[in-house]
């Protein structure tokens, strides 16, 4: 495998960090501090192909690999996780499971404005009572007439309020299990559905969480996306993709970090001299540095595996769980290399330290990933 990057990644790279220096480093507070996702940007993103980015050109997508979308990724939460961390879920979860099962049918309807940025995407599996445990979600579907109706509630939903369609996970046969899962695919509007309470939260507090309640929300019989039963199936797969995109979101904050403790190891000046000159300073950038590169080659380990149709659920759980703890421990001491500073608002560095614990978490707590790699290991010995 040759990571060496190509004269149109370097180009891509630098593009997406000019757009990030320039139209998300000036409002990153403000976003945060109001809560708020920045629906403004949408348009912006979708200018650069940032709605749409692994997705087919005929479909409004900028056609680019897998590693291209780390690249993008990144770039992105080297600036501002929280921005980061909505463009992953449009793309790496709503958008990506409407163009891995959806009809032709449901991708000229769905797809098209997702990735084009005409419409942002959300997507449905957590429940109150459904954390790890995906399997055992409530909300259910039941056969009416032509179509379903579904009743029940997901939390920590990614554009929850904000999204103009979920794809949501519901049981359709409550005697089969985890082989009962369906998934389905729900319009904003669509009577029966509505927002419940946005989260407060620790960080990323500029992507939009809430809650998607559903009361007797029917939907049309091609509203079900993929086919019947087979939607928890389905969403391990949109996972196995979407964890490569939060491996990259947290190589690009823990970037961000980096890059934020070096320079202030320069500026700062104690005991007469920069505290970079310190060893103590060193070997924390020494380190930091280090393991973002491991982290950053086995995320991309695993997006080219992607590319080439292989199998990635060990590969991306590997790379989720490595890149989001390097993460943790870089925006750690990102904050002490700042001291004081680290713990006031008007330097970046507490930002990161609340952004990063996310990334240990979405998608799969560092938990479940160390179950998934050790089920892929010993699968042939027990």
């Amino acid at each position: 495998m040759d990571f060496r990057p190509s004269d149109q990644q370097h180009l891509l790279r630098r593009s997406i960090r000019e757009f990030a220096e320039t139209e998300i480093k000036p409002f990153v507070r403000e976003w945060d501090e109001a809560q708020a996702f920045p629906r403004s940007l949408v348009a912006k993103l979708a200018a650069l192909g940032l709605m749409g980015i692994q997705f087919p050109e005929r479909y409004g997508g900028a056609a680019l690999s897998s590693i291209d979308y780390c690249i993008c990724i990144e770039e992105l939460a080297r600036i501002d996780p929280a921005v980061s961390l909505s463009v992953a879920a449009h793309n790496g979860l709503c958008a990506s499971h409407i163009a891995m099962f959806g009809t032709e049918a449901q991708k000229e309807r769905y797809l098209v404005p997702l990735a084009t940025g005409a419409w942002v995407g959300a997507w449905g599996l957590t429940e109150p009572t459904a954390g790890s445990d995906a399997a055992r979600i409530r909300v259910a579907a039941a056969r009416d007439r032509d179509g379903w109706v579904i009743n029940g509630t997901k939390t920590f939903i990614t554009h929850g309020s904000i999204g103009d369609v979920i794809v949501a996970m519901a049981v359709t046969d409550r005697s089969r299990a985890h082989r009962g899962i369906s998934a389905f695919v729900v319009e904003q509007g669509n009577p029966g559905m509505s927002a419940g309470r946005k989260e407060d939260k620790l960080g990323m507090r500029a992507s939009d969480t809430s809650e998607v309640i559903f009361r007797d929300c029917r939907v049309p019989a091609d509203a079900m996306l993929g086919a019947e039963n087979e939607g928890f199936i389905n969403t391990l797969q949109v996972l196995d993709a979407g964890r490569i995109g939060i491996a990259a979101l947290a190589v690009g904050l823990a970037q961000g970090a980096y890059e934020t403790a070096r320079r202030y190891a320069l500026e700062r000046r104690q005991f007469g001299q920069p505290i970079a000159s310190f060893q103590a300073i060193q070997w924390k950038l020494v380190d930091m540095v280090t393991r973002i590169e491991a982290s950053r080659l086995l995320t991309y380990r695993a997006a080219y595996l992607k590319d080439r149709g292989a199998r990635t659920s060990r590969e991306s759980a590997e790379a989720k769980l490595l890149s989001s703890e390097v993460a943790v421990r870089a925006a750690e001491d990102c904050v002490q290399i700042h001291g004081g500073y680290g713990f006031v608002k008007d330097y970046p560095a507490e930002k990161f330290f609340r952004d990063v614990k996310l990334t240990t978490i979405g998608e799969g707590t560092s938990e479940i990933q160390r179950l998934v790699i050790a089920r892929q290991l010993l699968a042939a010995a027990v």
